[in-house]
């Protein structure tokens, strides 16, 4: 089993990164701060309170007024992007921490702080309490982020300001009213990051959760332009994909009248224990007279704890076929317990789709 992430905090990564902070926090005693921050809470703090911890400690080694100490913060950062630690690793999270919990009220410093560390840690958490308590002002720093010459600014300008970003602060005027964002996105559509691109198209996927319309529109918009786009666009709508939406599925290809059947549709055993994985193989064959594309999904509809249904659906493969094209596909679908999904005994549907519409079903059980 894989090392929790908390524990990368360990005295070994203080020794490394102590002398770098030495070298540029005046008077910065290593010792004295490793042992503050290995104090007697620190056992049961978990990944975030760790980060919050190491950034309340680092006050007290730091100037007493926010703007100097920001200001050692972004000094900190550029010497420790010559080398010591990889950029946009996470261990140095706490660097946007501190600004995040001490600058809120000097927005202006904090931002342009925000704007230099990014480029060694993002600061797309961090910056989430400015949207909140200062939104024009964070909104049009962000815009002027999205030409920025560093990626990975760029990128702080779409992914700080997602309307669903994971395990970050929430942001209700965003997701009721994305319009802010467009902007933004729209600069970065052709961006030439692969990094940057990718959370343009998480972006608008979240956005599409909330207001699909508004992300066809911007689709047919952009669709065409170039091949990095239409990427961007693909990922973007892949929740509306999964969804079946027909105008999107329309957009990219797929016709729900399709006919497309599975000549073969097997559970060998419709029995699975907790922590095993279930195998199913399907064989698919195109009915249409012509070569047709097909996007084909399946669907669990997982057992809550609550007794209800909740239905997840994962993409098998898309392509085109031929005329009466047969294609055998074998999968298997893991049932192990994770952090994000428990799983719990009881019948399940095991539902296979092809271009967003049902073409078979058998049940199974979780045991």
């Amino acid at each position: 089993m894989a090392e929790a992430l908390k524990h990368m905090y360990n005295p070994e990564f203080f020794e490394r990164l102590c002398p770098v902070m030495r070298a540029t926090i005046p008077g910065f005693d290593c010792k004295y701060f490793i042992h503050r921050v290995f104090d007697n809470q620190w056992p049961d703090l978990e990944l975030k309170q760790r980060v919050r911890h190491i950034a309340v400690t680092l006050r007290d080694f730091l100037p007493a007024e926010f703007p100097e100490a920001a200001s050692v913060l972004v000094k900190l950062s550029y010497n420790l992007r010559q080398g010591l630690v990889p950029e946009q690793g996470f261990a140095t999270i706490f660097i946007p921490e501190y600004i995040q919990v001490f600058g809120l009220d000097h927005p202006e410093t904090s931002l342009d702080a925000l704007e230099q560390i990014t480029q060694l840690v993002s600061g797309e958490f961090a910056i989430r309490p400015f949207l909140l308590k200062h939104p024009e002002l964070t909104m049009k720093k962000m815009l002027t982020w999205s030409v920025h010459k560093s990626a990975s600014v760029r990128r702080l300008s779409s992914e700080g300001c997602r309307p669903r970003l994971p395990w970050a602060m929430g942001v209700p005027q965003l997701k009721k009213d994305p319009s802010p964002i467009l902007p933004i996105l729209e600069n970065l559509k052709a961006d030439p990051s692969e990094y940057v691109r990718r959370s343009v198209a998480n972006n608008l996927n979240d956005i599409a959760k909330d207001h699909p319309q508004l992300v066809l529109r911007i689709a047919k918009k952009w669709l065409g332009k170039n091949e990095d786009t239409n990427r961007i666009i693909r990922h973007g709508c892949r929740t509306l994909l999964k969804k079946g939406d027909e105008q999107i599925l329309s957009l990219h290809g797929y016709d729900v009248k399709s006919k497309g059947v599975l000549k073969k549709f097997e559970l060998p055993k419709p029995k699975v224990r907790i922590g095993d994985k279930l195998d199913f193989s399907i064989a698919f064959v195109n009915l249409e007279k012509s070569k047709t594309p097909y996007r084909l999904e399946y669907a669990i509809d997982y057992l809550t704890s609550t007794g209800k249904r909740s239905k997840k659906i994962f993409k098998i493969t898309e392509g085109e076929w031929d005329a009466g094209e047969r294609v055998v596909l074998v999968r298997k679908q893991s049932f192990k317990n994770l952090t994000t999904r428990q799983h719990f005994k009881g019948k399940h549907t095991l539902t296979i789709l092809a271009n967003g519409k049902k073409i078979g079903a058998k049940e199974f059980l979780v045991c």
